[in-house]
This record gives structure tokens, C-alpha cells and sequence, in this order.
């Protein structure tokens, strides 16, 4: 019991120095905020707000510490905060800082001045959808908001929360654009912070917001709205430009009434796999203004109009994963204008090659099936502009052609490739793309030449190699990829031992493995990849001991490796002092956890879990949550830490 009554007395001796040291900052004794000399434009109560939810985070993971957040100064010149003429704060802007907290603090419902709050990119869940991806709590307030009357911009974005949308939010009637989307359909890597919201009543949060322009509820479920989700849009908000609904669970079809929102600008449906199977909505191609629609994996079927896109600025035309839609490529009166055209996993036909000529500002291209063929791309133009291309490749016999042409357009810089058999092509092809900076190889057959030759693309900054079919491993070639950021293996069967010459890519700043397939211990190569972030290793198939040269990744802010087996903990992961995340989760470690884990002061998450550790590691482990929640304690409360 003595590291109990250790872990109980430092908390003891920590919370005294709050008691006085609180006292000194209310010296009025109201438990107003003191030391904020006039004639300061800030109000002194939405300051003490602002701080209260200052308090509320924790900056582990942050890209700030909002350090001019400080009693006794100007809160309208603080990080992120917009006052008005008469010292009310306005505006609440954290975009994307990487904060956390356990829940949104209600001290922001408060600050009745708002109109424009934007708390979006953050972490309100403190790190546990990373924990427990399947585990939900309700972290969103389910009142407050609707004091916030004045807001006309709200943003709550990919922040970790989860619930049902609070009413109140339905009952800003000011309100121009509304944003609670969080698709977590973009994989493990945007998993950290997308949202669990739903909505129980479509029509009862719409019902008050007749001047929104702009709605985002990407990932929001939507399932209750029934078919009458197109008519509650075109009653409530008549006047809306932008429609974001992607993989909401809608489940009636797409109705006419939607026509009758003649300012739609943007149309985001896809994901949406519900939707039961009918033809292309024929009114969209009478929207005059508009620039985006995306209508990916929602079940679309028949012949595709043969008429014409009427809008002039038609910019991002996705119909790409509708298997069933067949018919022509799609007309447009002004493709010249277009820069985006999706119609992977289609069944399209093209038609009258020659009327395709005016494809100039195309920058991003995906086909597949009967419109990959050198003829037809030819017929598009040049594609100066082209600088993203997506190839699903269903026949051998297509590749050799199209290789050729790919290799005749230099501007490409990112190039996904589905479904390649690289066995029935040159070896070396995708080694003469020496201009790509991306490329994303899914389900795609990689002999033992083709990874060889990877080594040839030394301007590549992301390499994705996806649900592969592998015939050996990394090859020593790719060291030669000294400008790599970030390399992303999932589900590839790579057979052997990872390449030391992996420790020439210093430029790496995210290494992703799922499922590699590895052999062998992981080699001490890896500490020379100093400018290493995060660092995710699921079933890499490692075996032997961490090598204490992963202590020289000194710039490391996670490391997870899971499902390996690889000793014991090395004492130099103490080194890694700018880490915030360590999980070893399932890594077969035994023996103690090193002392040295105590210097790892920034940490916010630890898991050690599952893991042959015992005798006095347990005892350390605690002593080490018991500290980091100590010292974490005292941080927001801004009082300095001593360690006794």
C-alpha cells in the first residue's frame, strides 16, 4: 500500500498549493476575475468563460497551448477570439488546434454574443473513440445552445462527439451555416475525431432554420427522416446553396421537390446506400448554378439522360460506384470548366470522341471498364491541368497502352491504380512515372520487379499499397525514396524481413502497417527516421526485440504497435519525450516496464494492456497514471507542478 499512500499525498500536497493560490487570483472575493486593468475592451465575464473552457483541455496532442489565454489581459486579443465595437466576443474560432476534452464545456453557452462559433477538428471525447472505437457516451450538451441566438455560423466538425443533435441547435433561427458533419467512412486514420450524432427529427431541426444557406451533416444518421427527407429541406430551407448528406443512412428515395431549391450550388449525397435503386434524377441537370454533385455508392440504375448539364460552372461531376448506371458519358455545356470526373465503377460507353476536346481545367480523372482506352483519353484533350488520375483496370491487355500514355502526361502527381495485374506488363513501367508525388496501388497483383522498381520514383511523398497480392517484400530499392512523408501498408502479405534500408527514408513523417506480413525482428535501421510523427504497426508480423534505436526517434508523438511479438519494452523508449500516445497493446511484452517511462511527461494516453507484465511493472504502472492524471490536474488549473 505504500505507492497508494505515495500517489494519495502528492495529490494532497498539490491541491493545498491550489487552495491559496486560487484565493490570489479572486481577491474581490465575488469570484469575478481580477487583475484586468480598464479600460479593457473584453468583458470580464465572458473572459472568465473563455478561461473555464481553456481549463476544459488538455493539450497532449494540440498544435497550441493557447498560451495568450491569460487572466488580467484582453480577452478580444486572444488566440481565436473576435470581439465587437463594444468589447462583446463574436467570434470563437479553435479550428483544427488538436484539442481535448472529455465534453464540450458548457461555459461556451455563456457567451450570448456569439455569431460565429467554430470548435471544429478537435478532440470532445479526450482520446476514447481512439480506445474504444465501439463504445459511444454522449458528450454533446443536450441543452445550451438554443442561448446562442445570435450565432449564424456554427461548425462542430469532426470533433469526437456523439449523441442526438440537441433541439436547441434547431432553434437558431439566425443561423447561415451548420456544420456537424464527421463521415467516419474515411478509415483508421480520420477515425480519431469524426463524430456519432443523429438526428430523430429532420423536420423538427430544420423547421426553424428558413436562412440557412449551409448544410453539413456528412455522417450524421439521418434514418428516421423516411421519405419525406426532400420535402423537409425544400419547405424549411428554400434558400439553401450547399447540401452536404454524405453516408447520413438515408433510406427514401431522392423526390422531386428538391427541384425547387433553385440556389443549390453544391450536392453531396454519396455513401448514402439505402437510397433504394432508381434512375438518375433528371431535374439536377437543370440546376443552373450548380458546381459540385456527388452522387457516389447510392444505387443508381438505367440509362443515364442523354441531355446536358445546363449549368456553365459545373466544376466536380462523382457517379462513380453505381454499378447499374449505364448509357453515354455525360454531356456538359461548358466542360471546359469541369475539374473533377469520377465514373469509376460505372457502366458507361463513351460516344462521339471527338466532342470531348475541351477538357482544359480537368485536374482530377477516374474511369474504368469500356472508357479506358488510349483513343478515348486522347479525345478528352491535352489535360494540361490533369495532375490526379484513377485507373479501375479490368483487362491485361489495357495496361501496356495506357501505360504509355500516362507516362506522355508529366503534370500527373498522383495516380491510383485498382486492380493491376503487374505480371502481364513491362516490369519497369511504373518505374518511369518519375514525376508522381502519390501513388495508391489497391488490389493489385505486385510481383517481385514491380516493388523493385517503386525504387524509381524518387519525388513520391505517399506510397498506399492496399489489399495486394504481394511476391516478396520491400526491396533495398526503396531507400532510394528519400522525399517519402508517409507510407501506408494495409493488408499486403509482404513476405520476409523489412529492408534496413527502410532507415534511409529521413524524410518520413507517418508509417502506417496493417496487416504487412513482415518477418523478423524490426530492424535498428528504423532510428535513423528522425523526423518520424506517428508511427501505427497492426500485426506487421515482427518478431524479436524492439531495438533500443527506436529511442533516437526523438520528434515522435504516437506509437502504436499492436499484435506482436517483440520481448521486452526497451529502456530508450524513455527518450521519446515528445511523445503523447503510447499504446503496446498485445505485443506479447514481459518483464518490468522500464523506469524510464517517467520521462515521458507529455503523455495523455498509456496502454499497456495485454501484456505478460508483472511483479513490481504493476506497481509502476499505476504510479505512472497516478502521476500523469496528477500532473495533468494541476496544468489546468495553470499552477506549477512539483515533483516530490
Amino acid at each position: 500500500m505504500a505507492f497508494i499512500s505515495w500517489a494519495l499525498l502528492l495529490f494532497l500536497a498539490q491541491l493545498h498549493a491550489l487552495h491559496f493560490t486560487s484565493r490570489a487570483h479572486r481577491a474581490d472575493g465575488g469570484g469575478n476575475l481580477t487583475h484586468l486593468p480598464a479600460p479593457f475592451l473584453c468583458h470580464l465575464d465572458q473572459a472568465k468563460a473563455l478561461l473555464q473552457l481553456k481549463n476544459s483541455f488538455f493539450f497532449g496532442r494540440s498544435t497550441t497551448t493557447l498560451p495568450s489565454w491569460q487572466d488580467g489581459t484582453d480577452c478580444c486579443l486572444w488566440e481565436g477570439v473576435g470581439c465587437d465595437s463594444s468589447g462583446n466576443v463574436t467570434v470563437l474560432d479553435l479550428n483544427n488546434r488538436g484539442l481535448s476534452s472529455y465534453s464540450l464545456d458548457p461555459s461556451v453557452f455563456s457567451i450570448t454574443s456569439l455569431r460565429y462559433l467554430d470548435l471544429s477538428q478537435n478532440d470532445f471525447s479526450g482520446g476514447r473513440w481512439a480506445i474504444r472505437r465501439t463504445v459511444w457516451s454522449e458528450n454533446i450538451p443536450a441543452t445550451g445552445f438554443e442561448n446562442l441566438d445570435l450565432l449564424t455560423h456554427l461548425n462542430l466538425s469532426n470533433s469526437a462527439l456523439y449523441g442526438q443533435v440537441p433541439i436547441g441547435i434547431g432553434r437558431l433561427v439566425n443561423l447561415i451555416s451548420l456544420d456537424l458533419s464527421g463521415d467516419c467512412y474515411n478509415g483508421i486514420r480520420d477515425m480519431n475525431t469524426c463524430n456519432g450524432l443523429g438526428v430523430p427529427n429532420f423536420d423538427t431541426l430544420l423547421s426553424n432554420l428558413s436562412s440557412l444557406r449551409e448544410l453539413y451533416l456528412d455522417g450524421v444518421d439521418l434514418s428516421s427522416s423516411g421519405a419525406g427527407w426532400c420535402t423537409s429541406l425544400a419547405t424549411s430551407v428554400p434558400h439553401l446553396e450547399v447540401l452536404s448528406l454524405a453516408d447520413c443512412g438515408l433510406s427514401g428515395s431522392i423526390h422531386k421537390t428538391l427541384s425547387r431549391i433553385q440556389s443549390l450550388t453544391v450536392i453531396n449525397l454519396q455513401q448514402n446506400h439505402d437510397i433504394p435503386p432508381n434512375r438518375f434524377p433528371e431535374f439536377f441537370m437543370d440546376f443552373i448554378n450548380l458546381t459540385e454533385l456527388r452522387l457516389s455508392h447510392i444505387n443508381f440504375e438505367g440509362w443515364f439522360p442523354s441531355r446536358t448539364f445546363q449549368s456553365k460552372n459545373l466544376r466536380v461531376l462523382d457517379l462513380s460506384n453505381n454499378p447499374d448506371l449505364s448509357g453515354h458519358v455525360p454531356n456538359f455545356s461548358n466542360a471546359s470548366c469541369l475539374e473533377t470526373l469520377r465514373l469509376h465503377g460505372t457502366n458507361f460507353s463513351s460516344l462521339k470522341l471527338t466532342s470531348y476536346s475541351s477538357f482544359k481545367s480537368l485536374k482530377d480523372l477516374s474511369l474504368d471498364g469500356n472508357l479506358i482506352f488510349v483513343e478515348y483519353l486522347s479525345s478528352l484533350g491535352s489535360l494540361g491541368s490533369l495532375f490526379q488520375l484513377g485507373l479501375v483496370l479490368e483487362s491485361a491487355s489495357q495496361l501496356k497502352p495506357i501505360f504509355s500514355w500516362i507516362g506522355d502526361h508529366k503534370n500527373l502527381t498522383s495516380l491510383t491504380l485498382v486492380g493491376c495485374n503487374f505480371s502481364m506488363t513491362a516490369p519497369s513501367s511504373v518505374g518511369n512515372f518519375r514525376f508522381l508525388r502519390s501513388l495508391n496501388m489497391v488490389e493489385c497483383n505486385l510481383p517481385r520487379t514491380i516493388l523493385s522498381a517503386i525504387g524509381n520514383l524518387m519525388d513520391l511523398q505517399t506510397l498506399e499499397i492496399v489489399s495486394c497480392t504481394t511476391h516478396g517484400s520491400l526491396s533495398s530499392s526503396f531507400g532510394n525514396l528519400k522525399n517519402l512523408r508517409n507510407i501506408y501498408i494495409d493488408l499486403c502479405a509482404l513476405s520476409g524481413p523489412m529492408t534496413a534500408a527502410i532507415g534511409n527514408l529521413t524524410n518520413l513523417r507517418n508509417m502506417h502497417i496493417n496487416g504487412g506480413g513482415f518477418s523478423g525482428p524490426m530492424p535498428a535501421a528504423i532510428g535513423n527516421l528522425t523526423n518520424l510523427r506517428n508511427v501505427l504497426i497492426i500485426d506487421g508480423g515482427f518478431s524479436g526485440t524492439m531495438p533500443s534505436a527506436i529511442g533516437r526517434l526523438t520528434n515522435l508523438k504516437t506509437l502504436e504497435i499492436h499484435d506482436a511479438y517483440i520481448g521486452t519494452i526497451p529502456y530508450a523508449i524513455g527518450q521519446l519525450k515528445q511523445l503523447t500516445w503510447l499504446d503496446l497493446a498485445g505485443c506479447n511484452f514481459s518483464g518490468s516496464i522500464p523506469s524510464s517511462v517517467f520521462n515521458l511527461t507529455k503523455l495523455t494516453k498509456l496502454d499497456l494492456s495485454y501484456n505478460s507484465l508483472r511483479g513490481k511493472s504493476i506497481t509502476n504502472f499505476f504510479l505512472l497514471h497516478a502521476y500523469t492524471f496528477i500532473r495533468e490536474f494541476f496544468r489546468v488549473q495553470n499552477l506549477p507542478f512539483q515533483s516530490y
